[in-house]
């Protein structure tokens, strides 16, 4: 069995899993996110929960363009290449959004 049957067997299921992380750490950024903002009595001007969301989704996004990176090994057509690239730039373009937001955050904060 050569190298490459070899990834084509492992990288979908470790790419799974990689991308499931990214899941679970969406998932306890919203429960943490929401957990501040009940116990600051839903005040909507509290930043903190804001920050806590953002950060857990980058943090995810970091998983999930691991999976893809790890994904770009099995590639075998242009179509698929085509659809991972779109995958990838609108991935990497999300993670700049929310980073921004976090530093523009962090700006408003410290005036």
């Amino acid at each position: 069995m050569n190298l490459h049957a070899v990834l084509t067997e492992v990288i979908p299921t470790l790419a799974s899993l990689i991308e499931g992380i990214g899941v679970l750490i969406i998932l306890y950024g919203c429960v943490k996110s929401l957990y501040l903002f009940i116990v600051d009595k839903l005040n909507l001007n509290n930043n903190q929960p804001k920050l806590e969301l953002a950060k857990a989704l980058a943090f995810s996004l970091e998983f999930k363009l691991a999976a893809e990176i790890l994904k770009t090994v099995i590639i075998q057509t242009i179509d698929e290449f085509i659809v991972l690239s779109a995958i990838v730039i609108l991935r990497v373009v999300l993670t700049v959004v929310i980073h921004w937001e976090i530093k523009s955050t962090n700006s408003e904060e410290g005036e």
